[in-house]
């Protein structure tokens, strides 16, 4: 694709990476097989292709976004199937992340809007205030039903998306795990030493996911530390835009991290929620141009790993069942998009006894995105049950998936149990099996 930055522009490093990006696309348009929005909607401009168009244009005459502009880059799930599908190696993720930063900067969404965006970004990194909030939307879920039904649109209103944040809020709520500041001693011979990610929505929802992941490490001989000092990843903010809060995360979290390494020493970072580990691989991309972080970071993303490409490396021992259990394994989109992990959870979970399914159309996205599903609830319910049916067509037992967002988004549209996909591992290899009647 021809660009005409100026050279002014291109002094500025984000322009730079931006026209490196497009000078990648071709048209070839493979990127519009496989993305979401357009399968569902047939709109060029709601495909990656014609967001690129968009975004070229906004970025080469230097101008503050139109509302289509905005209408269609938020669309965009950052699913990231588009990067897979592209022969040429266009970038997208980087590029529709500058995109969002500038109208985060340069654009004046309706004050409703503004403030629901703020309420996200103040509530949802932050577990103690995320608690506080799932329960007074489990308080206030059973008014729902006199909020007036929203006339449709093409951009969601606030009513339609508090009624999504509302369904979405669990009918209970686990009790906490381990503090940080924690450290699980490896169970044997010590054969090493790992920090574990703790999250933010993810320790509330579903605290069960990372015992079952210390279950299974400390029994493997590995040393678990929850690190005091570590924050929300970052993800959450960064794809609302809001890049000096998600680099802020960063900055503090590879402080945190690299003071763990230098102390008693890490052999790697280990993530169970893929929506947070591919943004924490890309630290090092983010704060590239950082003076005082860009090493450390480079350092920490290279540490990163999500939870079944260390497990990987454990040879574990599972004893023998005859369960016959067939599992759907659901790929989310950050792990198999984002950090292209797809073949091996399957193979881990196949080797330790279960039945393990594909899911038809395993390249499109659930619709749960981040903030997605509360933001644009109309596409993400579509994206939802779309997922659900293709799911159900193979006949699982259970529904395994390497991310809490998505455990959430499908949970809410099928009986099936949703379990991640260590816990089935952890208790393959003796840990607990997961309560396979319990709600994400």
């Amino acid at each position: 694709m021809k660009t005409e930055f100026s050279l002014t522009q291109l002094a500025d490093p984000d322009i730079a990476e931006a026209d490196k990006i497009l000078r990648a696309c071709v048209h070839c348009g493979f990127c519009t097989a496989t993305c979401p929005t357009y399968v569902l909607l047939g709109d060029e401009l709601d495909s990656p292709r014609g967001r690129i168009y968009l975004i070229k244009e906004m970025l080469e005459k230097d101008q503050a976004p139109t509302a289509e502009v905005v209408k269609h880059v938020d669309r965009c799930l950052s699913c990231l199937a588009c990067m897979t599908t592209c022969p040429s190696g266009v970038n997208y993720m980087h590029l529709v992340d500058q995109a969002r930063v500038r109208i985060e900067q340069r654009y004046q969404r309706p004050l409703a809007e503004r403030l629901l965006r703020q309420v996200l970004a103040f509530v949802l990194p932050d577990p103690q205030r995320f608690r506080m909030s799932v329960v007074l939307a489990r308080l206030a879920r059973p008014l729902a039903v006199f909020l007036p039904t929203p006339r449709p649109s093409a951009t969601p209103g606030l009513i339609q998306r508090i009624k999504a944040m509302l369904a979405l809020a669990p009918s209970r709520l686990p009790a906490p795990g381990p503090l940080p500041g924690s450290v699980f001693a490896a169970l044997g011979k010590k054969r090493g030493r790992v920090a574990l990610l703790q999250g933010c929505a993810q320790q509330v929802l579903a605290p069960r996911i990372n015992q079952a992941a210390i279950s299974l490490l400390t029994r493997h001989g590995i040393e678990v530390v929850l690190v005091k000092d570590e924050q929300c990843c970052g993800a959450l903010t960064h794809h609302l835009g809001n890049d000096h809060d998600a680099l802020a995360r960063a900055r503090a979290n590879i402080t945190a991290w690299q003071k763990e390494a230098a102390g008693e020493g890490l052999d790697a970072i280990l993530v169970t929620a893929s929506g947070c580990g591919t943004v924490i691989k890309d630290y090092g991309y983010l704060l590239r141009e950082d003076k005082a972080f860009a090493a450390d970071a480079a350092k920490v993303s290279a540490l990163a790993k999500d939870i079944t490409e260390y497990v990987a490396g454990l040879e574990l021992e599972s004893p023998a069942r005859q369960d016959n259990i067939v599992v759907a394994y659901h790929s989310a989109c950050s792990l198999q998009h984002g950090q292209k992990i797809t073949g091996l959870p399957k193979e881990l979970l196949s080797k330790n006894g279960f039945v393990v399914k594909d899911v038809p159309e395993s390249h499109l996205c659930c619709g749960s995105a981040g903030t997605y599903n509360i933001l644009q609830p109309e596409l993400a319910g579509r994206l939802r049950d779309r997922k659900v049916a293709n799911i159900a067509s193979v006949k699982p037992d259970m529904i395994a998936a390497g991310n809490i967002g998505c455990m959430v988004q499908i949970a809410s549209g099928t009986s099936v149990p949703v379990v991640h996909t260590i816990e089935l591992l952890d208790w393959a290899t003796g840990g607990s099996r997961p309560a396979l009647n319990a709600s994400v």
